[in-house]
């Protein structure tokens, strides 16, 4: 591949643009004009990207909702009558609305206008190495970063172009509740959504070419989940490949095989959610030849074929997580505004990620699938949450706390946590695994009772446990035995005497 071999400018109007105004660009922003380096922030669509939008903020809204219902219908275990309940979807929808509206001056024009980011709305598209087209605007830069985030990937599916379908992106236009949904695919995305509208009381049918839910999960993890979406209501269909989209008397149908057969699924809406894709098209980099066969290459320190060009966020990152974004694109950030200094690497080692089923599923570090595939070896350590108090209080005692560890010693590999909060209590694993803290040391740190985070401590404990010296505490034992028969004199305080201080 040919680089640009043009030259660069003598004097720069900007340190830095940055491209894509999601989370990986905005982080890009606030850190260049905190560190009081002259930044551009463009973006083509909306301020705050897929995670505002239409992803993080009001898929947890509706979840949310979806969980409320739930809740309500099981009021009367706890010896509360609410009668019958009633999802308004539409009332339901305009909440979601309202999260997006509460989050979004957090990443709005203004507030980062107010910073000092030179924020512009329109089309960007790089010219050259230091130059960047902005609406017919062209400004000079040291350094690059392109932060375009990504969007839906949509299957070469036969007749899904002439069938009205919705994506992760286009599902918030929805007023009127599915009476029949169809979710197509088995990870996160689709997980979520399918027992959330389930639980609103839409008919929900699931299918997954795979035969399980959750491919990075553990398979006792994904087995866990497959029969919550079922307890919630789901059609959970697994091993059936998707074919084709027909029209039928009765509606739409898709059609999969499944073991040689093929079989029918009726629906009258479709979400497709079968992964996503990097925007990596449409500003400039195919003219100057920067690698982008699925996500924009680049090496450990973000940086593309471009020295001064970087990449961050979903357009890269192995990892579509708003929290993963925001963690290259400091290291971005700080490497685009320092060079030549020395960089720093960008580590995804203690990346962590959290699926908001309900329960929800957290992980951080090696599962036991990853640990295998990489010939590691490791030690697992349970804890179950049908052992936890505050859980066995709140009716919600279904789930673990599973940690792998190092064969004979408290350092943590891994930690999977599948239960009420999960996605919180990770937190203390990713703290320890962040600064080497062993097992030892979380069972030395006092907890407060009752609450779910002693789950972390219990876990901690069943390991101490797995590992007591054995033979220290046989002595230990003799020497209580000799205590018992020895005529050895009391303590002074004991005795009746004052002890001195």
């Amino acid at each position: 591949m040919r680089l640009h071999r043009g030259q660069p400018p003598k004097r720069f109007d900007r340190n830095v643009v940055v491209i894509g105004a999601g989370s990986a660009g905005l982080v890009s922003a606030y850190v260049a004009t905190t560190l009081r380096a002259r930044v551009t922030l463009v973006e083509e669509r909306a301020m705050g990207g897929d995670c505002l939008n239409t992803g993080c903020v009001p898929s947890k809204a509706l979840i949310h909702a979806a969980r409320i219902a739930t809740q309500a219908r099981a009021a009367g275990s706890s010896g509360i009558a609410t009668g019958d309940i009633t999802v308004d979807f539409a009332a339901v929808m305009r909440k979601v609305q309202d999260a997006i509206n509460r989050v979004a001056p957090h990443d709005s024009a203004e507030r980062y206008r107010n910073m000092g980011v030179d924020v512009r709305l329109g089309k960007a598209r790089i010219l050259d190495p230091w130059t960047v087209d902005i609406e017919g605007e062209q400004l000079s830069t040291r350094a690059i970063i392109i932060a375009t985030g990504a969007e839906p990937l949509i299957p070469p599916l036969p007749g899904l172009a002439e069938c009205e379908y919705f994506t992760s992106d286009t599902l918030w236009s929805l007023s009127r509740q599915p009476r029949k949904l169809l979710v197509l695919g088995g990870g996160p995305i689709g997980c979520e959504l399918s027992q959330a509208f389930s639980r609103l009381g839409s008919d929900v049918t699931q299918v997954e070419m795979a035969d399980r839910v959750l491919l990075r999960e553990d398979h006792e993890v994904s087995d866990f989940v497959a029969g919550r979406l079922r307890g919630d209501g789901v059609d959970l269909q697994l091993d059936h490949q998707a074919l084709r989209i027909e029209d039928s008397p009765e509606g739409r149908v898709l059609v999969c095989a499944q073991d040689g057969n093929e079989v029918r699924l009726g629906f009258d809406t479709l979400l497709v959610a079968v992964g996503r894709k990097p925007r990596t098209e449409g500003f400039g980099l195919e003219a100057l030849g920067i690698p982008a066969p699925h996500t924009v290459e680049t090496n450990a320190y973000l940086q593309t074929l471009y020295p001064n060009i970087y990449a961050c966020g979903d357009v890269t990152s192995p990892y579509q997580f708003t929290h993963a974004a925001a963690h290259e694109a400091w290291h971005a950030t700080v490497n685009a505004l320092f060079a030549p200094l020395p960089r720093l690497k960008v580590d995804h080692s203690l990346v962590p990620a959290v699926t908001f089923v309900d329960p929800e599923v957290a992980r951080i570090g090696l599962n036991e699938n990853a640990a295998l595939a990489r010939d590691i070896e490791y030690e697992v350590t349970r804890y179950e949450l049908s052992d936890l108090d505050r859980a066995l209080t709140e009716n919600s005692a279904l789930g673990f706390v599973k940690v792998l560890t190092v064969p004979g010693k408290d350092r943590i590999l891994g930690a999977t946590i599948v239960g009420q909060h999960a996605g919180e209590l990770l937190a203390e694993f990713a703290l320890a695994m962040r600064y080497r803290l062993g097992l030892g040391k979380l069972l030395s740190v006092v907890h407060a009772y009752p609450t779910w985070s002693e789950a972390n401590k219990y876990t901690a404990g069943a390991w101490k446990r797995k590992h007591a010296p054995e033979r220290v505490l046989r002595l230990i034992e003799r020497y209580h035995g000799w205590r018992r028969r020895s005529l050895l004199p009391l303590s002074p305080l004991v005795r009746g005497r004052r002890s001195r201080t």
